[in-house]
């Protein structure tokens, strides 16, 4: 048994008995002496040292799935090359070491995981001093963390292309390439034909779109502290936070990221003392639509941003507009207080204040309306600018064939201020900034401010009541109330019958006298978005040589509109004390809490425990439900199968076979699930209609449901199991409730020549081949991978964890409407479980009459000769045509398979609780087909391998722009861009050509059908 304070070698602990030692988050009830009611001993803490060498890997899983509360895992300095990110789940309290961001350096060029560390529901974290380097995705990734703290660490991708990279950094130099200067960044992109003679190479670093998309990425988090790190080379954001409550960001750099920092829908942010330089933008502050929350107050102060001038070299979504040259963006997000900063050589502005209103509808504008365009209350005060605005990047052939309006944004600038300079007001302004030029300024707006909306009634949530509002009226909008038909701003606006924009609040900005601008560069340039393009093109389409045709032009333009084309440099309705007579009120620091343990999280059981627990003698027929509260190392010790050797045999205890209409892909793995309660006790009704979309049937303490992994070889008539996971419900000394994964790998005893299945907490992976029919398609599938992953238990709870879920890896399969058929195997091998005596019974009813669910309605319909309960609800068989309830093959029934196929294959994350609630892509087979079902919808964190070169999730009518076709098809042949990220090494070939006949032929630009449908009509 460990002691305290005893500093531990992972892989000699693994050879001298993991198996018994590991104890999955939560443990058991049980002390050593077995007494329940003796609470376990608090956690003291253990140090795992990890050092570089062929063990590596093995030693950090060996680490990660054991980290318990006050664990430290330690890498020793030098060059680790790992083949499995560093996840951390469901755990408390742990801090992740090395000895230094110059000295230890994790490789990931060789891992088959995205990301290079990873914690999923941690409540503590602390991860310093080491660098994550050359990861397929993101550097660090902290994903509904509350206290995750990056100190002293850096997130990099070897330059010309990260992991494939022509020249990378490895063990041998990486001393000399860790610290990258920024001293002349490539303002123009090589791939462009016409820059083949200009500025399209920097003798710092060389970008690539190729590079991991985010540096380091905390989201949906709370209390989140970034110090003392850096990222270099992100294809996306250097450092980012998003969906977060209390996020600081501070004495940290980015360099040769498209977007340096970003916060993103952050409510309570804070950049302080940061350096940015070399990106293509330097600071971030936005709202993005269609997300779990918007945000809100951000302070930037103390930074440096500086020579912002690198190329895009990303593609798509915002930061993909990006204009080259930015040295601050706002965008659609309240109240931001900017002081003490400077900002210097950008060359298209030092900050730019823009709106959505700004973009084109479908290219960019977003078509939900919870989300406001503008961004109000920005406070501008003792900052310096110095030569911003002032080497204006004409747009490439590549951009005005796009028709981008973000990307030609600096020629729109440089046209409308160089009018602007004409005009008698500017002349002056521009001759004292060195004359009349093509050029931005220090502060670029796009002048863009919202009308007071008389006939838009205030937001109402899904029951029909109103949502929540802020203190200053503004209401609270979230993805989970129904799109709204307008955009609600009364609350802008003063109430009497003027309804005056309350100002300064709800202005665009205030900028102070106590700024320090240079001479060298204009200081303001208001550019009035787009207004006034229609009169120059009106004059540019007239027929000259027609003079109805020109004269049917000009009087076709809004006079005003010409008078909005040339720029406003008079920023005198921004000197709010002046103006409105009062300064916007300085909002307060950003402040995070102590960090205090829940005391959620047991220490392991002691190994005396465990061995007394799984070694206890069990009569025949006996499930060892007592042992459920531990990880024992044969899965035989759980006494869960009459034929210990085969996990297709009938199931002791009373246990259930039980399948699904539609599965999870899984590299064509037959599978074959069996769910065990407690004697006495009683599983509880739950379904869609009353609980919602994610609820599940809900299980008793002590349930454990097996799932086993097998693959079938018809023409030999056999059917090898690999794996078989457990999910298992137990109590933990303060009487929570949690599922644990415990997975297990099947082999062959090379003492007693039986078959077993051993305990394999990190996981593993195996050559595997196939050569089976489907049984429901009658489809012939025949083939093999190297590469089938098993995963170890952190990764369980990638998929199996959610906000609204019991706490732990809950069960996703058992749903009412995934279950609402007669039960039968997916093999047809001839085994206990196709002889139980559910086989050929609606598997609900079956659950209902036993008396093992409580709750069932009295009346479920069950059809005899289907065994369908057609007064519940239900998703069809996805490669059975006609089993949707509609004709074989009509538009109805592609759709609802399609839907079926893509709910139990990715809901289990992309819904508005789980581990991808953060994109606003959600795909429940009970929502309508709109924007958030990712119908014309731009990604948030795809990147370029995710992406494919599409554009939307789903572009109605091309599978080849729509983003999902692209990843669950044979195109994505990456980690990071294959969907589903872990189940699958081989494509899905039924689910793909249904997926793809659906976008192709069902999926219409027709609002009335699919809302927002027409938005990316090309």
């Amino acid at each position: 048994m460990l002691h305290p304070g005893i500093r531990v070698v992972p892989r000699q602990l693994l050879i001298a008995g993991l198996a018994v030692l590991l104890a999955a988050c939560g443990g058991g009830k049980s002390n050593e002496g077995g007494d329940p009611s003796t609470p376990p001993p608090a956690a003291t803490g253990r140090t795992f040292v990890i050092k570089p060498g062929a063990s590596a890997t093995t030693d950090m899983v060996g680490a990660m799935i054991q980290a318990a509360p006050g664990d430290v895992i330690e890498f020793g300095c030098g060059y680790f090359e790992l083949t499995s990110s560093l996840q951390l789940t469901n755990t408390e309290d742990v801090l992740v070491k090395g000895c230094g961001k110059d000295k230890t350096v994790l490789s990931f060029k060789g891992s088959n995981s995205p990301e290079g560390v990873l914690a999923v529901n941690v409540h503590g974290v602390t991860v310093q001093d080491l660098t994550v380097l050359d990861t397929g995705g993101n550097g660090f990734e902290l994903r509904g963390v509350d206290h995750g703290t990056l100190r002293r660490v850096r997130a990099m991708w070897s330059s010309g292309g990260g992991r494939q990279s022509a020249d990378p950094i490895t063990a041998e130099n990486f001393a000399e390439r860790l610290n990258v200067p920024c001293t002349d960044p490539a303002s123009q992109d090589p791939a462009v034909p016409e820059n083949f003679l200009g500025d399209t190479t920097s003798p710092d670093y060389t970008v690539s779109k190729l590079s991991g998309r985010y540096g380091i990425y905390p989201v949906s988090s709370e209390n989140i502290l970034i110090e003392d790190s850096e990222s270099i080379g992100a294809s996306d954001a250097g450092i980012y936070v998003g969906q977060t409550n209390n996020a600081i960001i501070k004495n940290s750099r980015a360099a040769f990221n498209v977007f340096g920092f970003e916060i993103e829908n952050v409510q309570g942010g804070e950049y302080a003392s940061n350096l940015a330089e070399c990106n293509t933008g330097g600071f971030l502050i936005y709202d993005l639509d269609g997300l779990r929350q918007y945000g809100e107050r951000s302070r930037m102060y103390g930074n440096i941003s500086r020579n912002n001038n690198t190329y895009n070299f990303t593609s798509g979504g915002i930061v993909g507009s990006v204009p080259v040259g930015t040295g601050m963006l706002t965008l659609a997000y309240d109240r931001i207080d900017i002081f003490e900063n400077t900002f210097e050589n950008n060359n298209t502005g030092g900050i730019i204040h823009a709106s959505y209103e700004l973009f084109p509808e479908g290219a960019g504008r977003p078509d939900e309306k919870r989300i406001d365009f503008y961004t109000e209350g920005v406070r501008i005060f003792r900052n310096k600018f110095i030569n911003n605005g002032n080497h204006l990047r004409l747009p490439s052939s590549t951009d005005l064939a796009g028709g981008d309006v973000a990307r030609i944004l600096p020629t729109l600038v440089g046209l409308k201020t160089l009018a602007g300079c004409l005009l008698p007001q500017g002349l002056t302004t521009c001759v004292a900034a060195g004359g009349p030029n093509f050029r931005g300024a220090h502060i670029v707006w796009d002048g863009l401010l919202d009308s007071y909306d008389t006939d838009c009634p205030y937001p109402v949530d899904a029951n029909g009541d109103p949502v929540p509002k802020d203190a200053r009226g503004k209401p609270i909008l979230t993805n989970e109330v129904p799109n709204p038909s307008c955009h609600y701003n009364a609350y802008k606006f003063a109430a009497d019958g003027e309804h005056a924009r309350i100002t300064p609040d709800w202005y665009a900005s205030c900028i102070d006298d106590d700024n320090e601008f240079s001479s060298d560069s204009l200081r303001y340039s208001n550019f009035h978005g787009t207004k006034g393009l229609e009169a120059v093109l009106a004059v540019a389409t007239a027929d000259f040589s027609d003079p109805v045709s020109l004269l049917t032009n000009l009087l076709a333009v809004n006079p005003l509109a010409v008078l909005q084309f040339a720029a406003d440099l008079d920023d005198s309705p921004h000197q709010c004390k002046k103006a409105y007579g009062k300064e916007l009120t300085p909002l307060p620091a950003v402040v995070i809490p102590p960090f205090v343990r829940s005391g959620d999280y047991d220490p392991a059981p002691s190994e005396a425990l465990v061995a007394k627990l799984c070694g206890a003698t069990v009569g025949n027929g006996k499930v060892n439900f007592e042992a459920s509260g531990v990880n024992c190392p044969t899965l035989d010790q759980y006494h869960l199968f009459a034929d210990a050797e085969d996990p297709t045999s009938t199931p002791n205890g009373g246990g259930v076979p039980y399948s699904l209409n539609s599965k999870l892909f899984s590299d064509y793995a037959v599978k074959y699930r069996v769910a065990y309660l407690p004697p006495g006790t009683k599983a509880v009704y739950r379904d869609a209609a009353g609980d919602g979309a994610n609820a599940t049937i809900v299980f008793p303490s002590g349930t454990i449901i097996a799932k086993t992994f097998s693959f079938a070889d018809d023409s030999k008539g056999t059917e090898t199991p690999v794996e078989t996971r457990l999910l298992i419900k137990r109590v933990n000394s303060k009487g929570v409730a949690r599922w644990d994964g415990v997975p297990y790998v099947w082999t062959t005893d090379a003492t007693t020549g039986k078959r077993v299945a051993k305990l394999a907490m990190g996981g593993g992976s195996a050559s595997v081949s196939w050569d089976h029919v489907d049984v429901d398609s009658g489809v012939k599938h025949t083939g093999s991978t190297a590469g089938y992953l098993i995963p170890h238990a952190n990764q369980c709870l990638s998929c199996h964890s959610r906000e609204d879920s019991e706490p732990g890896a809950a069960p996703i399969g058992p749903k009412v409407r995934f279950m609402n058929k007669p039960y039968a195997p997916e093999s047809k091998k001839v085994s206990g479980q196709s002889q139980h005596e559910v086989a050929g019974k609606n598997q609900i009813a079956y659950w209902c009459s036993k008396g093992l669910m409580a709750g069932c309605p009295s009346d479920l319909g069950v059809d005899d000769m289907k065994q369908i309960a057609t007064k519940l609800e239900r998703v069809p068989t996805y490669n059975k045509p006609g089993d949707s309830g509609f004709t074989a093959n009509s538009a109805q029934d592609v759709e609802a398979r399609a839907r079926a196929w893509l709910e139990v294959n990715c809901q289990h994350c992309h819904n508005v609780k789980g581990f991808a609630a953060s994109t606003g892509f959600y795909l429940d087979s009970l929502r309508p087909v709109d924007g958030t079902y990712g119908i014309c919808k731009q990604p948030t964190a795809t990147g370029q391998e995710g992406k494919g070169g599409r554009t939307v999730d789903f572009h109605p009518g091309s599978s080849a722009d729509s983003i999902v076709e692209h990843r669950i098809g044979p195109t994505a042949t990456t980690p990071a861009a294959r969907m589903p990220p872990l189940a699958r090494s081989v494509v899905d070939e039924e689910g793909h050509a249904l997926v793809k006949q659906w976008i192709d032929n069902v999926l219409v630009a027709d609002e009335s059908k699919y809302p927002g449908s027409t938005s990316c009509a090309q």
